[in-house]
């Protein structure tokens, strides 16, 4: 949710920070700002609510001199998204500074201690208790790293934090439990810390991920990290993968449209060097186990959130369907919460593009500590649930830094083919039916590449039914999951009201929604359900609904039956949701710009969501 920025070294911090706030901010934006102890040794805390560019025009008057400092970018969960609540917060003698992503669960009861203690509180927030606790600490401890601890054996929940003060200038303190952190090695004496590598790119590619329970000092000589039981600790150094121009715009208006338009290279990249194309088969380098392990498996349990949860049901559909086992997929933010039943045999596979969603970790805890194998899809390369699963699939998708996900989707929807493929290879599927399915994924960039042809068709449409305050998409089998992420998509970006409904279900309620302001997307590809799919859409006419209809193919059935045809190019079921999908984020895309919404900072949403 928040994202974290920090900086030690030679250079002004200023800059620096306010470039990671930048290449945060898709993190949160209900307010933003930064703290740089002086030169002086005196601590100096800028913040302003609303988006960074509040902040930005302030510091135009002037930024804070200093080379070592920290900033934020904040997503609100205690307290309104104002000013006074903004981060970074700080004592009450102005000389220590600190920004917070997580929720501290006991905050109303160290409140209440502390204001016994003669501390005034100034904030609504959960956070502003461990600025007063650090405070009281320093009575004790002279280094800041010393009082940090003391303070964090008092406090419960999750948090990602970073601590400066000019009781002990020159140095970052950090620690994390439940909210991502790394810290970026750079050159010349700099060291960073950042929520994501997005932070630090820009000065380095090595980095430290941050295990729950790790604290770690930065100086301009070095670093340290220490457990908050077990003391020091060596982390490994891991090499980002992508580059700076990864995470810009790149002559794209927007990043989601950029990132709609990557699909065709990101979908290669999720394939590169995993396809065998004599063998009908794919090489999966992070399945560590063997044939007869995966032969011990009887029953699959998919847990996600949001966008990865639609991937997890097409990927139910094609694992019953092609490798002819059990599969169930569950919310992460619930699976905990029913006491769930976990048998040998049981795989528990985590989807989560960045790998840190706290639902989906939480699931995923609550599954190994019952036993089960575990196997995450994800896009972050050393990533929380990449460290904590068993074996994995990584996507290799790049950043994605619009909020709503579009890439990082039809990857995990290849992923999960692969692993289908992977694992019915060593079950009951043939080498011919292997080699189909190896054809048909070497051919689907291309054709993903023919439906963002559409484009200028989705732009027409939403101009045409933008104003509409409702929108239902109908989808059944592997539709029905696109049908709920094109309606997502809509209401995430657009504020459309939008729905995805089962085609036949439509009948048991939806149907009394529907009259001419209706707008209806049915998703009509030619599969083994185009008949009854063509029955439903026939449902919505006679109730004069206005029908956009996406077909693979040619569709002469449809011809006068529906207001518009939206074709995409055809290829075997399990894989035309990837080419189904991909004229609904442009239709969600278009409305938005349509009815001038900020498409890549949606209200109230942020991109990872790290508090549940």
């Amino acid at each position: 949710m928040c994202g974290i920025v920090g900086y030690v070294g030679a250079k002004e911090a200023g800059l620096i920070l306010l470039e990671g706030l930048r290449r945060l901010e898709y993190r949160g934006y209900d307010s933003a700002g930064l703290a740089v102890i002086s030169p002086e040794g005196r601590l100096c805390t800028v913040k302003e609510a609303g988006k960074l560019a509040r902040l930005e025009s302030v510091l135009e008057e002037g930024m804070p001199r200093g080379t070592c400092g920290i900033a934020h970018t904040r997503w609100a969960t205690h307290g309104a998204p104002n000013r006074v609540n903004a981060h970074p917060h700080w004592s009450q003698a102005r000389d220590i500074a600190l920004v917070h992503n997580g929720i501290f669960e006991n905050a109303d009861v160290l409140r209440s201690k502390l204001a016994e203690l003669g501390y005034a509180f100034e904030t609504e927030t959960d956070t502003e208790a461990m600025i007063h606790l650090i405070d009281e600490a320093f009575r004790e401890n002279s280094a800041l790293e010393d009082a940090v601890l003391a303070a964090l054996h008092q406090v419960e929940g999750a948090y990602g934090i970073a601590v400066v003060s000019s009781r002990d200038p020159g140095k970052i303190v950090v620690a994390r439990k439940g909210s991502p952190l790394l810290i970026g090695i750079g050159k010349n004496g700099e060291n960073l810390v950042g929520s994501d590598a997005s932070a630090v790119i820009q000065h380095t590619k090595d980095v430290v991920y941050l295990d729950d329970g790790d604290c770690a000092v930065l100086t301009s000589e070095g670093y340290r990290v220490f457990h908050i039981e077990q003391g020091d600790v060596q982390r490994s150094v891991h090499q980002i993968e992508w580059d700076l121009e990864a995470a810009e715009k790149g002559g794209y208006e927007h990043f989601m449209l950029k990132e709609i338009c990557e699909q065709p290279e990101s979908l290669r990249d999720v394939m590169r060097g995993r396809l065998l194309e004599e063998t009908g088969d794919v090489r999966l380098g992070g399945i560590t186990l063997s044939d007869e392990e995966l032969a011990g498996i009887r029953r699959i349990v998919i847990t996600a959130c949001g966008t990865s949860w639609h991937a997890a049901l097409i990927g139910e559909y094609m694992l019953e369907e092609l490798a002819r086992i059990p599969v169930e997929v569950e919310y992460a933010s619930e699976f905990r919460y029913r006491s769930p039943v976990i048998e040998d045999g049981t795989l528990v596979l985590a989807i989560s593009q960045s790998g840190e969603t706290a639902d989906t970790l939480a699931a995923l805890d609550e599954a190994r500590a019952r036993g089960a194998s575990t196997m995450g899809i994800v896009n972050v390369v050393g990533s929380s649930i990449a460290r904590k699963t068993d074996f994995g699939i990584y996507l290799h998708a790049g950043p994605e830094i619009g909020v709503a996900s579009t890439k990082a989707f039809t990857s995990q929807i290849v992923a999960l083919a692969l692993f289908t493929l992977y694992l019915g290879r060593r079950r009951n599927l043939s080498i011919l039916q292997g080699r189909e399915m190896v054809a048909a994924l070497q051919a689907l960039p291309d054709q993903v590449a023919e439906a963002l042809a559409l484009e200028p068709l989705t732009k027409e449409l939403a101009a045409e039914y933008g104003d509409a305050r409702n929108f239902l998409y109908l989808g059944r089998g592997y539709q029905f999951p696109v049908a709920l992420e094109g309606a997502l998509k809509l209401k995430e970006v657009s504020y459309i009201h939008a729905e995805g409904y089962p085609a036949a279900e439509m009948k048991h309620g939806p149907i009394a929604l529907i009259d001419d302001d209706m707008p209806v997307v049915a998703l009509a590809p030619r599969d083994s359900v185009y008949a009854k799919v063509v029955s439903n859409i026939e449902e919505v006419r006679a109730r004069s609904g206005r029908i956009l209809a996406v077909v693979s193919g040619d569709a002469p059935e449809l011809i006068g039956k529906v207001d518009h045809l939206i074709e995409v190019p055809h290829t075997i079921p399990a894989l035309l949701p990837v080419l189904t999908s991909i004229p609904l984020q442009l239709l969600a895309y278009h409305a938005a710009i349509y009815r001038n919404r900020d498409v890549d900072q949606p209200r109230n949403l942020a991109k990872s969501v790290t508090v549940e």
